[in-house]
C-alpha cells in the first residue's frame, strides 16, 4: 500500500471529525458502534505528529477483559515482557506493571498529552455508548448488563490508563504502525486487540501483513491477536494468505476460543508461536 492509499485509509478519503461509530453511514454498513469507524483509524506511514486528537478515537478495555479475551492468567507473565499493540486505552499496562510484570504499551495516540487523552476519552465513551445503544442486538450483555455499565468499564479502563500515563510516560509509546520504534525480539509475549482484522475494508492486505511481520519482528516467543472479525463479524477474508506468511517466516498458527464476547461473532483469537 502506497503512502496516498494509507492516508486515503486513515482519513477515509477526506477531512472529517466524526465520532466513534456515528452517523448513518456506519448504521447502513451494519457496523457496531464500539471500535472507531475505518474513516477514524489513524495507521499512516506518515510522522506521528501529523495526526490530530480529534482524528483518534481513545476507548479501551479493562484489565479484567484483556485476561479473558487473551486467556491468560497473571502468573504466566511472570518474568516475561509484555507488548500491547496497539494500547489505546487499555488498563492491562497499568495494572499488570502493578503485581511486578513488565509491560509496555505502544499506540499513535500516546504523543498527546494524558489530560488532552482523557478529555477526548470521556467523550468517546459517551458516543459509544450512545451507538452502542442504537445497536444493542449486536452485542452480548451478559458482559456489561446494560450501557450504563459498558459505560462505567470503559471509563475505569481509561482513568487507570491516563492516572498510569502520568506517572510512568516510559511505559507508554507512541508508535505509527506498521513500524514500532523497539528492538529486534525485545518483548517476549505480545497482545494485540481490536486492530488487525478489525478495518479490513479500508485496509489491505499489505497492510496487514506488514503489521504482522513488524509484530513478529519485536516479539521473541508469542503473539496474540483478537478478534479475527471485522465490525461487521465477517472473519478476516485473506486470513489463510497471512498465516502462510508468517509460517514462512518462522511462525506457527493455532485459533483458539477466547473467554469474551461482546461483539456478536468475536470469540476467538489468532496464536502465534515462533518455531
Amino acid at each position: 500500500m502506497s503512502r496516498d492509499e494509507l492516508r486515503r485509509a486513515e482519513f477515509g478519503g477526506e477531512e472529517r471529525t466524526g465520532v466513534e461509530g456515528s452517523g448513518d453511514g456506519a448504521t447502513s454498513r451494519g457496523l457496531t458502534g464500539e471500535e472507531p469507524s475505518s474513516e477514524q483509524i489513524s495507521p499512516s506511514e506518515g510522522e506521528a505528529e501529523d495526526i490530530r486528537l480529534e482524528r483518534i478515537v481513545f476507548i479501551g478495555r479493562t484489565y479484567d477483559e484483556y485476561l479473558r479475551m487473551f486467556n491468560v492468567k497473571p502468573g504466566e507473565l511472570k518474568g516475561r515482557t509484555v507488548l500491547d499493540c496497539p494500547g489505546g486505552a487499555c488498563s492491562f499496562t497499568a495494572k499488570v506493571r502493578q503485581i511486578g510484570i513488565e509491560a509496555t504499551a505502544a499506540d499513535i495516540a500516546y504523543q498527546f498529552e494524558p489530560a488532552a487523552l482523557e478529555a477526548k476519552g470521556r467523550l468517546d465513551i459517551v458516543h459509544a455508548v450512545q451507538h452502542v445503544e442504537i445497536l444493542r442486538d449486536q452485542y452480548l450483555w451478559d458482559e456489561f448488563g446494560g450501557p450504563e455499565g459498558l459505560r462505567t468499564e470503559r471509563t475505569r479502563a481509561l482513568t487507570a490508563t491516563v492516572l498510569d500515563m502520568s506517572q510512568r510516560p516510559e511505559r507508554y509509546v507512541a508508535a505509527v504502525l506498521p513500524v514500532l520504534p523497539f528492538e529486534d525480539r525485545q518483548f517476549d509475549i505480545t497482545l494485540s486487540a481490536h486492530f488487525l482484522f478489525m478495518y479490513s475494508d479500508k485496509l489491505d492486505y499489505a497492510f496487514h501483513e506488514q503489521t504482522m511481520g513488524e509484530l513478529m519482528r519485536v516479539t521473541k516467543d508469542e503473539i496474540r491477536i483478537f478478534p479475527l472479525v471485522d465490525q461487521s463479524s465477517s472473519r478476516y477474508a485473506d486470513m489463510e494468505k497471512l498465516l502462510s506468511f508468517a509460517a514462512r517466516n518462522g511462525w506457527s498458527a493455532e485459533e483458539r476460543p477466547s473467554d469474551y464476547e461482546f461483539q456478536r461473532g468475536a470469540d476467538s483469537m489468532l496464536v502465534l508461536t515462533r518455531y
